[in-house]
């Protein structure tokens, strides 16, 4: 079995494979000079379909996709991904690709925020209008890094329900396949909202949320300030940030088999943006958020001042479980014990957005 890794920065696209996950061959770059924020690899269907969100200066964004692992490229022309002239926008990024669970069903995250759906293993996409035209959306704000849906988390059982996040705007929901949202952030704070606003309907800024893989109704959100868990599918969340050593980060990440446990990285907060103390540690619950771990003494360095992105954590689906992040440093560490130790899978690239794992 091989484990291959794909790593988006902000000038092009590498993958690795190894057969141990301790020895990694990469290869790269694909698309030099391109930002990549989203990367996908599809196995469904037979043949694996590697799936990546560009954007280049020049040529603007695209979804280009791989049937043979990244040997040779396809894409869409004049892109899979682009706004109806009604709507009056363009697109800018990609920042998210997941598979849904019907065949052929892809969703797409994009900024300016909105939600897209393929229905052809993302050869082509149409917008949600339903979230588009929610009456929320012109109130939406940007977050530092632009105003983008994330996350977007379809139910594995119910193609229906798909839970998405944008920042800065918050969590929804739709139980009927995308024609109506309801906004879902009872209980997460908002602490750059003045007085009575400070648990406000919408308008959190969210950073990431991932599904627990045992409860589909159990997730887990790293906010802007906070970590919560929901226990009733996003309808109301409960803080769980206690034990941690700051509320601050970007990334969450579900453990790919156990129930109740996820995985974080901590970072100091808004104005220093690497970890506390310069430490890069990654923090796991075993209990849903009732205590958490350190992890990565002794393997991972105690002078990092590097910030790990929303996307730049996974997990493998390997058993024991497989943790892998990237820094904005340009280095990729990797963990085939579930975080108890790492190693460097990769190094001197340039600043990392999205690391995605798979086997093949």
């Amino acid at each position: 079995m091989t484990t291959m890794l794909m790593i988006g920065t902000r000038k092009g696209l590498w993958l690795a494979f190894s057969d141990d996950r301790a020895d990694w061959k990469v290869t790269g770059p694909h698309f030099p000079m391109e930002e990549v924020y989203s990367v996908l690899l599809d196995r469904r269907d037979g043949t694996p379909r590697l799936l990546v969100g560009c954007s280049s200066s020049w040529f603007g964004p695209q979804v280009r996709r791989s049937d043979d692992l990244g040997e040779t490229w396809t894409e869409t022309p004049n892109g899979a991904i682009r706004f109806a002239e009604d709507t009056g926008q363009a697109l800018a990024r990609v920042w998210q690709l997941v598979p849904g669970v019907d065949d052929g069903v892809v969703w797409a995250g994009t900024e300016p925020g909105a939600v897209f759906r393929s229905t052809d293993r993302g050869e082509t996409f149409e917008l949600v209008r339903g979230l588009w035209d929610h009456p929320h959306r012109t109130e939406w704000n940007e977050g530092f890094g632009g105003q983008a849906f994330h996350t977007i988390l379809p139910h594995p059982t119910d193609g229906d329900r798909v839970l998405a996040a944008i920042s800065t705007g918050g969590v929804y929901r739709t139980e009927d396949g995308g024609s109506s949202w309801q906004a879902s952030n009872t209980g997460v704070k908002a602490e750059f909202m003045p007085g009575e606003r400070f648990y406000p309907e919408f308008g959190q800024c969210v950073h990431k949320v991932a599904r627990d893989s045992g409860d589909p109704e159990r997730l887990f959100l790293q906010n802007h300030g906070g970590v919560y868990r929901s226990d009733d599918g996003g309808a109301s969340w409960t803080d769980i940030a206690p034990g941690l050593p700051t509320e601050f980060g970007f990334a969450m990440v579900a453990h790919p088999s156990r129930s109740g446990t996820a995985y974080t990285f901590p970072i100091a907060d808004a104005g220093a943006r690497w970890p506390v103390d310069g430490r890069a540690r990654v923090w796991r619950t075993d209990d849903a958020g009732a205590s958490w771990t350190e992890l990565g003494g002794g393997s991972l360095p105690d002078e990092y001042y590097a910030a790990v992105m929303r996307d730049a954590m996974c997990a493998d689906d390997e058993n024991p479980a497989g943790l892998y992040f990237g820094g904005r440093n340009g280095v990729v560490w990797g963990s085939a014990d579930e975080g108890e130790s790492w190693q460097q899978v990769a190094a001197d690239l340039p600043d990392v957005m999205v690391v995605r794992a798979s086997t093949i």
